[in-house]
């Protein structure tokens, strides 16, 4: 026993022991407040804990915001390249249901006039000087193409073949102001067809001239004006125009009629020439220059002495 007491070591360990259990039941039992050495240390490790937490849930913020930034960019990247995509696809398809649709349209022109053969051009040259008054096509006289073929679209005339090469064309449109452009036309009266000429184009009210329509003729607004197929040239029965107004001319012995194109000459893209393939219909059908010359010979053939009687009657 003293022996034990002498034992400095042994008697601190049971001392400290002591007064560890000593202080954890303590510290297990109800407590209305908290010893300041305990307080204190807890304050000292909260604010310890507060200072290093603060910037470190800030930097874990800041590093999140940024990659969720990084990945909104690449997903708006992503959607970007996809509606270019999709507007690249959309524009071509819309091309492509345009093309079908003209293509459509000019298989149906082609079978509207099979009595007459058609070649199918692309126009592939326009001035823009000339812009109203020629086109160029990519057909020429090794597809059989000749001066003077009328050339149309799925809405109607637009004018002839003015020059051919091997390869390629050029059409002088209706628009075009030339007096020396002139077509072979009739008006659908409902009765009696009224036969005349194109001739010019009027600038101020932009529509074509249907001009020499006889003076008795009843020629009303809204008539339609087909190619009568007299000249020799052109085919009867393509679609022209429709009548806007009715004028004497400047004579006051013909009247002069505006004409609202069926065609639209500022949008051309693919037109058809057409050549008759019935032969010599011009022998057929006398073209209206040689019904005028004949009228004027008649004129002319007239008995003086019974008109010099009829004055003085």
């Amino acid at each position: 026993m003293p022996h034990f007491f002498n034992n400095k070591r042994l008697i601190i360990l049971m001392v400290s022991i002591i007064l560890l259990v000593i202080l954890i039941g303590f510290s297990m039992r109800e407590r209305e407040s908290v010893p300041w050495p305990e307080e204190f240390v807890r304050d000292s490790v909260g604010v310890f804990q507060s200072t290093i937490s603060r910037p470190a849930h800030f930097a874990a913020n800041r590093f999140e915001a940024v990659e969720n930034l990084l990945d909104t960019y690449e997903e708006n990247k992503t959607l970007k390249q996809q509606l270019e995509k999709y507007a690249a696809t959309s524009a071509e398809l819309e091309n492509t249901r345009q093309e079908n649709e003209t293509l459509r349209e000019s298989s149906e022109t082609q079978e509207m006039l099979s009595d007459y053969e058609s070649r199918q051009a692309l126009v592939v040259y326009r001035n823009p000087d000339r812009w109203t008054q020629t086109i160029g096509i990519n057909q020429g006289t090794q597809n059989g193409i000749e001066q003077d073929m009328a050339v149309v679209t799925n809405e109607g005339l637009i004018g002839r073949v003015a020059e051919a090469s091997e390869f390629s064309s050029t059409v002088q449109l209706l628009s075009d102001g030339e007096r020396t452009n002139r077509i072979s036309a009739s008006v659908d009266t409902g009765e009696d067809p009224v036969n005349a000429f194109i001739e010019g184009w009027d600038e101020d009210r932009d529509g074509l001239m249907l001009r020499k329509i006889r003076s008795d003729a009843e020629i009303e607004e809204g008539q339609q004006v087909v190619t009568s197929g007299m000249g020799g040239a052109f085919p009867s029965g393509i679609p022209i125009g429709e009548v806007q107004s009715v004028e004497p001319d400047e004579y006051g012995l013909t009247y002069n009629a505006l004409i609202e194109p069926a065609a639209d000459f500022s949008d051309l893209t693919y037109v058809n020439v057409l050549d008759r393939s019935i032969e010599d219909l011009s022998e057929e059908f006398p073209s209206l220059e040689e019904d005028q010359e004949q009228e004027n010979q008649e004129e002319e053939n007239v008995d003086p002495v019974g008109e010099e009687g009829g004055g003085e009657s």
